[in-house]
């Protein structure tokens, strides 16, 4: 059954430098604006160069802002498996809610809902890799923290859309690595979150992207823990997530 929803229409927008049928991702996002209006105003001004092909409110409506067809403009400077430049292959669907700024909250199941729907019904319609299910923060861990640590990517897996660890993963035994430290094994873990699809360099040395990185990844996948050190348990959950593929 199709989805319901509000037409709307950004004039953020340009030609996407791919076929439709090559649309291969979903990146998730939260509005960070103080209520849904002030959020869907700002993405129909063109003034802002900003939109997203979809919008989802608190109580579950839909709002259509720019055709998937076209590219566009939500995920800004990116990165994600090899590649920058997200918009280019990814669908964008925003959330309201006021973020880390203005009184971040947790999403409501009538919003958890719709958004079910409307992943379910982009997964009918183009090729979308579990791995490609993201939110802003994975693809842009320098910059953004949506949709955030109260997010329920769990949820959403239940459901077939996107990653998570479904069972108890036991710790294996690593010291606890963080900013300051480097050497082989700084950078065999930056390759498996990498070969995960963060981009970072993989140097050995323990800097500020790793830092920034880790805690994306925990912010998606570890959300009781968000400090960017890598321990046991984060490296415990990237070896299994990656041991899936």
């Amino acid at each position: 059954m199709p989805v319901k929803f509000d037409l709307l229409d950004s004039p953020n927008n340009d030609a996407r430098p791919i076929k439709k049928k090559d649309i291969d991702s979903i990146v998730i996002h939260y509005t960070g604006m103080k209520n849904r209006d002030a959020a869907i105003k700002r993405m129909l001004d063109k003034r802002h160069k900003v939109s997203a092909h979809w919008c989802i409110a608190e109580d579950g409506k839909i709002f259509k802002l720019v055709n998937e067809e076209m590219r566009a403009w939500h995920a800004g400077i990116s990165w994600w498996r090899g590649r920058g430049n997200v918009n280019d292959f990814s669908i964008g669907i925003e959330l309201v809610n006021p973020g880390h700024r203005w009184g971040y909250r947790p999403f409501p199941s009538t919003q958890m809902n719709a958004l079910i729907e409307l992943c379910i019904d982009i997964q009918e319609r183009y090729p979308i890799d579990p791995r490609n299910v993201v939110g802003h923060s994975d693809i842009a861990p320098n910059r953004k923290k949506d949709p955030g640590e109260l997010f329920n990517w769990m949820l959403l897996a239940d459901e077939g859309i996107g990653l998570w660890t479904k069972k108890f993963v036991q710790p294996i035994s690593i010291p606890t690595f963080g900013p300051g430290s480097q050497g082989e094994d700084i950078k065999d873990w930056q390759v498996k979150l990498a070969l995960f699809g963060y981009g970072l360099y993989q140097d050995g040395i323990y800097g500020d992207q790793t830092s920034e990185v880790v805690a994306a990844f925990q912010r998606h996948f570890r959300q009781a823990r968000i400090d960017g050190f890598l321990d046991s348990g984060t490296g415990s959950i990237l070896n299994h997530l990656l041991s899936s593929f």
